[in-house]
């Protein structure tokens, strides 16, 4: 029986999985994406188009491999049908390609109207979600109430949006209250059936028992990727909390969010880009708020995929990275933009916290730990010159190689993918 393969973000998310991804998708037979929702995103370029996929497994773009949405994701089927739309419309045959988990859990108006009154709500003390109505879903499922997929086609599925409705619509009135009217007309029990009814039928022919079809392409030897969403540090239970997404984006969730257990797992590839970036609030121990931050934005294009909101930047941090690696047990990574920071004249990295004047090597999510810590860096030549027409790791400049010998030999695992330039084929595979 075939291992599954898994792609995993070490930090904060945008580390540039989705080329890791449309690259072992290229033999592939299925993709899956296990949890989040249209929070996250995959930017792929192909033949000429940029692809901005939020829900649909960008694997799926490879033309021949079908991509799965697991249980562990929460859907907007308005946005899931507009990607359906603009792979149909691209000339993507998703009728045959695509499957949906019938466990899946569904976001509604309500969701994302919450997930802003209470991020506003917050005032200071605000997480800085996208407010797509991620936390809200989440909430529900958590507190066994939430609607699943399979719930849009039960008899009962008016009964129990009914009681969604007017429950919801009444917390909102408490922590919106000068938003009544807007309330009453987004939350309205007819117009969400009708809109909700519209999209099961529409989404009807992808919906299946997406456990047993995994288990049985798996005993078949077929070839599965999982592509995660979000990243390492914005795990709910591992990353920095509270500044965190509201499930688990590490190898956890992968397998909660699949039904594949862990026997199941191979090789997971934890990416990285040769320098680091995060949206949002919350602790960011290398973060340079200077012009060399300022910099890194600009040449690595850092603004979000999802929300277009500049990233914070700063220097790789292999203190994190190494934590990355013990939580998710990663057999090896890619460094992407490595021709970005090779623009420098001098990298840093950080390979050390200083807390109070004690040095450690060690990474812990604690905000009072992160907040008090100083990076300790360790400097390299840059100035890595054009490396996008290397295709092997001996063709790279000296400088370059030994920026990634010394992630390498501080993580323990290998580098197999090398990102040399934003176009797809613009990577080293070793």
């Amino acid at each position: 029986m075939s291992k599954v393969d898994v792609v995993l973000g070490c930090f904060y998310g945008d580390e540039g999985k989705g080329k890791v991804i449309d690259y072992l998708a290229g033999d592939a037979d299925l993709a899956v994406r296990a949890t989040g929702g249209d929070n996250a995103g995959h930017t792929i370029k192909v033949d000429g188009v940029k692809y901005a996929m939020h829900l649909i497994p960008s694997g799926i773009l490879s033309g021949h491999t079908i991509g799965v949405i697991g249980n562990g994701v929460v859907m907007n089927p308005e946005v899931l049908l507009e990607e359906i739309d603009n792979l149909k419309a691209h000339g993507y045959d998703v009728e045959h390609y695509l499957k949906i988990s019938d466990k899946a859990h569904v976001i509604l108006p309500y969701h994302r109207m919450l997930d802003v009154a209470l991020e506003k709500a917050r005032k200071a003390s605000k997480i800085g979600t996208t407010g797509k109505g991620i936390g809200p879903t989440y909430c529900d499922k958590y507190e066994r109430c939430g609607l699943r997929v399979e719930d849009l086609y039960s008899e009962n599925f008016a009964q129990k949006l009914g009681e969604l409705v007017e429950s919801r619509k009444a917390l909102l009135k408490f922590y919106d209250p000068e938003n009544e009217a807007q309330i009453d007309e987004i939350v309205d029990f007819d117009k969400i059936y009708r809109d909700y009814t519209a999209y099961a039928e529409a989404l009807k022919p992808y919906v299946c028992d997406a456990l047993t079809y995994l288990h049985k392409a798996l005993e078949q030897d077929k070839k599965v990727v999982v592509e995660g969403a979000q990243a390492t540090l914005l795990d709910i239970d591992f990353g920095s909390y509270p500044f965190v997404t509201s499930s688990n984006p590490t190898i956890g969730g992968i397998i909660t969010g699949t039904g594949l257990s862990a026997m199941d797992i191979g090789n997971v590839y934890g990416v990285i880009k040769a320098y680091s970036s995060r949206v949002g609030e919350g602790p960011y121990v290398t973060e340079l708020l200077d012009a060399t931050g300022d910099r890194i934005r600009e040449l690595g294009h850092e603004y979000g995929t999802t929300t277009g909101r500049p990233r914070r930047c700063g220097w790789l941090d292999l203190v994190t990275l190494k934590y990355a690696k013990r939580v998710n047990g990663l057999t090896a990574l890619s460094v992407n933009h490595l021709d970005t920071i090779g623009k420098f004249d001098k990298v840093k990295v950080c390979v050390a916290y200083d807390i109070n004047g004690e040095i450690t090597e060690d990474f812990s999510t604690n905000l009072e730990f992160l907040n008090g810590a100083k990076p300790v860096y360790r400097e390299f030549d840059g100035n890595f010159g054009d490396i996008s027409g290397c295709k092997t790791f001996e063709e790279l400049p000296e400088n370059a190689k030994a920026y990634l010998s010394f992630i390498e030999e501080y993580i323990g695992i290998p580098v197999k993918f090398i990102g040399t330039g934003a176009e797809r084929e613009a990577m080293i595979v070793r």
